[in-house]
Order: C-alpha cells, then sequence, then structure tokens
C-alpha cells in the first residue's frame, strides 16, 4: 500500500518517468505525481493544500434537506476496507445525474474527521498520482500543517487547461472558449466539457443567487435568451447599430457628434407615429408624448458616451486596437451562454449533449457576429461593463482585462491555438 504522510511509511522515490500512456490531466496532477515519484512528501502536501478537493455526497440528502451527506468509499487494501475518496479537478469522473460532488480545502478534512469515519483519505485513487493520507490525529494534523501554511485556496486569474477529458480543437472547444474569459477569471478549466464547477451545491447557488435559476426550466429558457443574444439591454445594440450603419455607409470613422444625432434623428422619427403594414392591414401607430421622446433621446446620447469612454479605455489598455471600435456586445450573452450550458450540466439541470449542443452554437454565433477573438473580447468587455461597471473602471473591468492579456498572449490558449472561424 502506498502512504505517504510524514507520520507513516514513505514508499522509495519511482524510477523514470510515469506509467506507459499515462498524462497527467492538468498541472495539479502532474505535480502531484513528481512530489510522489521523488519521495518529497512536503511538496506533495503544498500542491494538495493549494487545491481543490472534491468528495462525493448524496444527491437526494442535499436536494432534500440541503445536507451535505458524504459518501465513503470501499478499498480492500486498507483494513477495514472504507475509505473518504477526494479527487483534484483533473480527475474527476464525467458528470453523471445521480453522482454529484462538492469540495473543501485540505485543511477542513482534518477539522471535521471523527472517529467513526474512514481511517484513511485516498487522494485520486487509481492513479499514479495516488496517495492514502492517515485520518486520525495525530496523523492529520501533520499534514493538515501545509494547508494552515498555504492559507485559502486561491482559483482566481488562472489559464487551467485539462489536456485528457476537455476538448482542444473543433467546434466543442471553439465554443467553450467563448467562455474563456470567464473561466481564467474563476480559476476553472476553460475546457471542460464534463463541468462539476464548483461543486453540485455551489452550482446550484450559483444559478439561483446571480440568475434566479432554481429548475430545469428556467435554465433552459435563460439559455434560450443567451444563445439569441436577447439578455442585454436592446438600447445598448442600438446605439451600436446606429454607429455600425454609418461606419459602413460612410467609410470607417464615426464621429461622435455625428453619432449622438443620428441616433437622436432615428429615436425622433420611430416616435412620431408611422404606418404599419400586415396581414390585418394598414395600421398608423400613434406618436410617443415629446417628454418621452427626448428624455429616450438623452438616454441614449448619454450611453454613447459611455461607450464611447470604455472604449478609449479599452485601446489604451490594449483590449482593443487603435482605430476600432465595438461592433456588437452579442459576446457578452454568447460567452455567458457558454458558461450556462455548463452551469446547467454541473447543478444536473441540464445532460452533457444538451450542454454541449449550446456548447456548440454558443461558438457558431459568435463566428457570424466576429472577426476574431480579440473582438469579441472586446465585446464581451464592454457589455460586461455596461451591466456592472457604472464607468468605476473596478474589478469589474481590470479583472477582465487581465483574463484577456492572459488568453491573447498564453502559448497554451485557446484564443492562441484554436482558430477564430
Amino acid at each position: 500500500m502506498s502512504i505517504g504522510p510524514p507520520s507513516g511509511p514513505v514508499p522509495p522515490p519511482v524510477p523514470g518517468g510515469p506509467p506507459s500512456g499515462w498524462v497527467a490531466p492538468t498541472d495539479v496532477e502532474a505535480a502531484l505525481w513528481e512530489a510522489k515519484a521523488r519521495g518529497d512528501w512536503a511538496a506533495y502536501f503544498d500542491v494538495l493544500a493549494r487545491a481543490e478537493l472534491f468528495f462525493e455526497i448524496t444527491r437526494q440528502a442535499y436536494d432534500a434537506e440541503g445536507r451535505r451527506q458524504v459518501l465513503f468509499g470501499r478499498d480492500p487494501r486498507v483494513p477495514g476496507g472504507r475509505v473518504w475518496n477526494v479527487f483534484t479537478v483533473g480527475m474527476l469522473p464525467a458528470p453523471d445525474p445521480y453522482r454529484v460532488f462538492d469540495w473543501e480545502p485540505l485543511g477542513w478534512f482534518a477539522r471535521q474527521w471523527e472517529p467513526s469515519d474512514p481511517p484513511f483519505l485516498v487522494v485520486n485513487p487509481g492513479s499514479p498520482c495516488e496517495a492514502f493520507l492517515p485520518t486520525a490525529p495525530p496523523n492529520s494534523g501533520a499534514w493538515a500543517q501545509f494547508a494552515d501554511r498555504a492559507g485559502p485556496v486561491d482559483v482566481s486569474q488562472r489559464l487551467f487547461t485539462l489536456r485528457v477529458g476537455g476538448a482542444l480543437q473543433g467546434p466543442v472547444a471553439l465554443g467553450l472558449a467563448c467562455g474563456a474569459l470567464l473561466c481564467v477569471h474563476n480559476g476553472s478549466p476553460w475546457n471542460a466539457m464534463g463541468w462539476h464547477g464548483s461543486g453540485y451545491p455551489g452550482e446550484l447557488r450559483r444559478l439561483r443567487e446571480w440568475w434566479g435559476i432554481g429548475s430545469r426550466e428556467e435554465w433552459q429558457a435563460a439559455l434560450r435568451k443567451l444563445l439569441a443574444c436577447e439578455s442585454h439591454s436592446t438600447v445598448w445594440e442600438f446605439a451600436l447599430t446606429v454607429r455600425r450603419t454609418i461606419a459602413r455607409d460612410f467609410g470607417g470613422h464615426v464621429d461622435v457628434g455625428y453619432w449622438r444625432e443620428a441616433a437622436a434623428d432615428v429615436i425622433r422619427a420611430n416616435d412620431a407615429g408611422h404606418v404599419v403594414l400586415s396581414e390585418d392591414g394598414v395600421t398608423r401607430t400613434e406618436p410617443r408624448p415629446e417628454s418621452e421622446t427626448e428624455a429616450r433621446v438623452r438616454g441614449v446620447q448619454h450611453l454613447i458616451g459611455r461607450i464611447t469612454r470604455y472604449e478609449a479605455r479599452m485601446r489604451a489598455d490594449g483590449v482593443l486596437p487603435e482605430h476600432r471600435f465595438v461592433a456588437s456586445v452579442d459576446a457578452w450573452d454568447l460567452g455567458r451562454a457558454s458558461k450556462m450550458a455548463r452551469w446547467g450540466l454541473g447543478a444536473r439541470y441540464a445532460t452533457l449533449q444538451e450542454a454541449e449542443a449550446a456548447v456548440v452554437e454558443a461558438g457558431r454565433a459568435a463566428v457570424r457576429s466576429y472577426r476574431s477573438w480579440q473582438d469579441f473580447s472586446a465585446g464581451y468587455v464592454l457589455g460586461r461593463c455596461l451591466h456592472f461597471d457604472d464607468e468605476e473602471f473596478g474589478r469589474w473591468y481590470t479583472d477582465m482585462v487581465d483574463a484577456h492579456h492572459t488568453l491573447m498572449s498564453a502559448p497554451d490558449s485557446p484564443w492562441t491555438t484554436i482558430p477564430f472561424g
């Protein structure tokens, strides 16, 4: 039996490389294997202390009572056979309607242990980076010290790729890459189609608290709106469409003052009342009150000012090329659609097939709306800021700028390895 905490028998270093045919899914599993191969258990625990450790819980108990009932495993290699299996993110099994997981940091397992619990915590059972950790004090106290030293697990702002079990090229990968800004921001694998996210309770909570979603039907409705690019303000798209039309008709650069007046002219013309031809005959719409129309004009002209200031800042920060503007904020919806498909899978509102089909559709729609990953990114950042930031240029903006630069420059980024189109 391979046991490797500081107080237990330590196996000798593993000669040579990893077993034939085995590829570490992520850098986490690679680092665990390398530390184990050297017999360096301090390094092994340092890696564990900075990782999310997932464990299986009973879905029925959580759905009925909101209670995390841990499902322990069996392993004939330990006395009594009972073990507590834990998995790093790259070793999680494919999502299953009847199996769900949650996660905690390493130190939590030491603090929560009770005498009735299994005598061993098994990390990534059956894999080359597997290790058995005795759970009873004082053994657990020894490895828990590494967790205390590491502090809280920080999974934000990192590019995280599954080398095994995640799409790297093709339509699925393209659609997954549309959600990469949020994945980098949250430190989750950008190409994880078999999504567990923050664990079953966390995915349910995310959808409930941020989206008001508490059922499969509500998830389906939200996903449809995102894929149709109908989850952001129509006023934003109106203003951008006016500018896009001017640029097409007059050859590129659009004077901001002209843009403002053109938008005002369109609003006033639409609000003046007009004849509508339909199957029911000819009807005439009544004009809006002038005060209401002028309020709409002021609102759109203020929005145009916000857009131009965000674009100027985005050019200064290298998100938007010089002399370019954002053509559409559809990316704000399509990027979230890519993630909504996976969030629904994590919450078990979706099947893997449904989530994958939605991801592919998001990628196709992105290619129809944009010419490059950089154009897509600029549209997403602008949409996010118009929704959340209110020209504070705070974390809603700066976090996405950081994620943008990571994705546009890293050699293993989907935005540098997957052609857009």
